[in-house]
């Protein structure tokens, strides 16, 4: 459900029947009722920090799975508000265990070719759940009765069902069981990932060498901790990876996405048929645009997607914004039928929605997963993704009072933000496409911390021909004492 929900249930009460059973709550009460998810996210992508080193990440998933139909049962069978709001804290601290958790396993059972494009698919999976609940909701809203709301509330159930009892059959994290010592297992995953089965591949001999040489670098370094996370090398990153959770928030997509209702009936669209059209059609382009984010992100790099999607973005914001302020008092653009305002206001906003879609949609939760050192990562990657939840809990209260008092003025806001975003990931946010999560480690040491754009994508990242030259991969293989000279060489 979500702030999308609610706009449609303000937009059009008399068929949505939650309005009567939740006695009619105003904006202060539906923005509390919004918010209530993901105040429980914060909660559950911090819990991540424990539980994802604790019991490892597939379990960590596959209990997330089952939280979210706790919280589901709760709100379909709610008879208050009070119940609703529980059942929404429950399902938060699903999606937030999840959203912390899903990245950082993917990151690291996949080849580095193609972490980017993997991670992604997160993102894509997202939209596609965005579009779907649209659908459903409209549908259902037909239906008189409380079966108009209970019925999706339901059925949001299947999808962490499947992803509970699929969990089951994939591997956990060679690294997570490399720092577990269970090395015999992560030898077996990463033959059957990334070496067709045969252990004794070298690729896979060097990623396994790798990996268990960082660990055990990282172990004689310090304690897992919090305090890890404000030593020098580790804080930059938590801030850089807290940051690019923060912008995301702030890029403007939940006014976009969520209250675009309101954006089209001051362009002049009104009516059921005028808003399915005007809502879907957003909705089918963020699922679209993302795909060419999956194929080429690896291939474009995390910094240019990033620099020219928060560039993008701020412009057509800047756009709907001078546009509504023009045009018309708020809400009324299409009073005096301004047809050519009212269909640039349209084209923007579409617009906006695909900048983000093929941009930062899928980056943000592909590079706070992959800069953090094997110690940290869990932790690191859970308030990170905290750092979401806090913004989007904020949010879920600013914006629509300042929908409702600044009006139009609020797309400045925003636009602003985002090239804020954009200055600040030019200069401090180094380039990882490509690169292994050791190779990464490597770029962050050599500093560079407001120069980020002098570092080349080929800096600390070597081919598996290079080490074989350099003999690096076996003094390591020879450090560790974990495989034959010759099965290396």
């Amino acid at each position: 459900m979500g702030k999308g929900y609610n706009a449609r249930i303000a937009s059009n009460p008399v068929r949505f029947s939650p309005t009567l059973t939740f006695d009619n709550p105003g904006s202060t009460a539906q923005g509390a009722i919004v918010a209530a998810m993901p105040a429980g996210s914060l909660f559950g992508a911090l819990l991540v920090s424990s539980l994802a080193d604790w019991i490892g990440r597939k379990k960590t998933i596959i209990i997330s799975g089952w939280i979210w139909v706790i919280g589901s049962i709760l709100q379909c069978a709610a008879v208050d508000r009070g119940m609703l709001v529980a059942g929404r804290v429950v399902s938060g601290v699903s999606v937030g265990i999840a959203s912390a958790t899903v990245p950082l396993y993917q990151s690291e059972i996949t080849a580095p070719s193609i972490r980017g494009r993997l991670v992604s698919l997160q993102q894509w999976s997202i939209t596609w759940g965005i579009l779907l609940q649209y659908f459903v909701e409209f549908g259902c809203s037909y239906i008189d009765g409380v079966a108009s709301f209970r019925i999706p509330w339901g059925l949001q159930m299947i999808p962490a069902i499947v992803l509970s009892l699929g969990m089951l059959v994939f591997p956990e994290s060679p690294r997570w069981l490399i720092d577990h010592d269970r090395e015999e297992e992560a030898l077996e995953i990463l033959a059957d990932l990334h070496g067709n089965g045969d252990p004794d591949n070298e690729l896979v001999q060097l990623e396994y060498a790798e990996i268990k040489g960082q660990v055990h670098f990282e172990r004689n370094e310090g304690a897992k901790s919090y305090v890890d996370l404000l030593k020098p090398g580790i804080f930059r990153r938590v801030l850089l990876g807290c940051s690019l959770q923060m912008w995301s928030q702030l890029s403007g997509m939940n006014i976009m996405m969520y209250y675009i209702i309101y954006v089209f009936q001051g362009a002049g669209l009104t009516g059921r048929r005028g808003n399915l059209i005007a809502d879907s059609v957003q909705y089918v382009l963020n699922v679209a645009l993302t795909v060419p984010a999956i194929i080429y992100i690896d291939k474009w790099g995390r910094r240019p997607m990033l620099v020219l999607g928060t560039l993008f973005m701020g412009f057509w914001l800047m756009l709907v914004g001078g546009l509504q302020g023009r045009f018309g008092d708020w809400g009324q653009v299409g009073k005096d039928r301004h047809d050519a305002a009212t269909k640039a206001i349209i084209v923007c906003s579409y617009l906006f929605v695909c900048s983000f879609a093929i941009t930062m949609g899928p980056v943000s939760w592909t590079y706070p997963a992959e800069i953090f050192p094997m110690r940290v990562r869990a932790k690191a990657v859970s308030v990170a993704t905290a750092t979401n939840w806090l913004f989007n809990f904020a949010l879920a209260f600013a914006v629509p009072p300042g929908l409702s008092t600044i009006a139009y003025k609020t797309y400045f806001i925003f636009g602003t933000f985002n090239f804020a975003a954009c200055i600040h990931i030019f200069f401090c946010f180094p380039e990882t496409a490509g690169r292994t999560l050791e190779e990464v480690e490597e770029v962050f040491s050599k500093g560079h911390i407001f120069t980020a754009w002098k570092i080349d994508r080929e800096v600390g990242k070597k081919t598996l021909d290079d080490l074989v030259h350099e003999g690096k991969g076996k003094a390591t293989i020879e450090h560790h004492d974990s495989f034959d000279e010759k099965e290396k060489v």
